[in-house]
């Protein structure tokens, strides 16, 4: 996740893309929310179940915050960039790093997925929601490249971006109050 995050913003700055910078932005988002779900475990190991509780839903309510952190950075900059009519460049190592983050993602989120469910942890499923998120902005990212080679259009950059704050928003409503909206897994990739 690292390294995708580091390509990602790398690229993303260079080719002053928001996709990019937004798909390097949710690497860190996922790092930061496994941490959290690291500490949650900790929690519930070291001081018992309730404890373990309190922290599942601090760890829930810290990733659905940074899904919706993500969600308002891709508003604020997709909109600046079309009101102003800014476009982004081709990336070709964007372009690879989202190619090889879409099976990654898939394969990561759907293991979480399995044992979020099997242990009934929120945190591990937000968790799980960060990959899966991670693998629509690879798609998302992917799409808006290739239709940017192919039409040379300033706007494909900022729309592709807009794409996902549908499913941040709803995720991260998801994450912050445990209800599940999904409708039992809608969202996997």
């Amino acid at each position: 996740m690292m390294v995708e995050a580091v390509v990602a913003l790398a690229s993303g700055v260079t080719a002053r893309s928001i996709s990019l910078i937004a798909f390097g932005l949710d690497s860190l988002i996922e790092l930061a929310s496994a941490c959290a779900l690291i500490w949650r475990l900790n929690a519930e190991l070291r001081h018992g179940r309730s404890m373990g509780e309190m922290a599942e839903r601090t760890a829930s309510r810290i990733g659905g915050t940074l899904l919706f952190g993500l969600a308002a950075y891709l508003v604020a900059a997709a909109g600046w960039r079309l009101w102003t009519r800014l476009g982004a460049e081709f990336s070709w190592p964007g372009l690879l790093v989202s190619v090889a983050a879409i099976p990654i993602m898939w394969l990561l989120s759907r293991r979480k997925l399995r044992i979020a469910e099997a242990l009934g942890s929120r945190a591990l499923r937000a968790d799980a929601v960060e990959s899966i998120t991670c693998g629509w902005l690879s798609f998302v990212v992917l799409i808006g490249l290739l239709a940017q080679l192919a039409l040379g259009a300033w706007w494909v950059d900022s729309v592709t971006s807009l794409v996902i704050v549908g499913l941040l928003i709803r995720e991260g409503r998801e994450a912050w109050t445990g209800d599940d909206q999904t409708g039992g897994g809608r969202e996997e990739l």
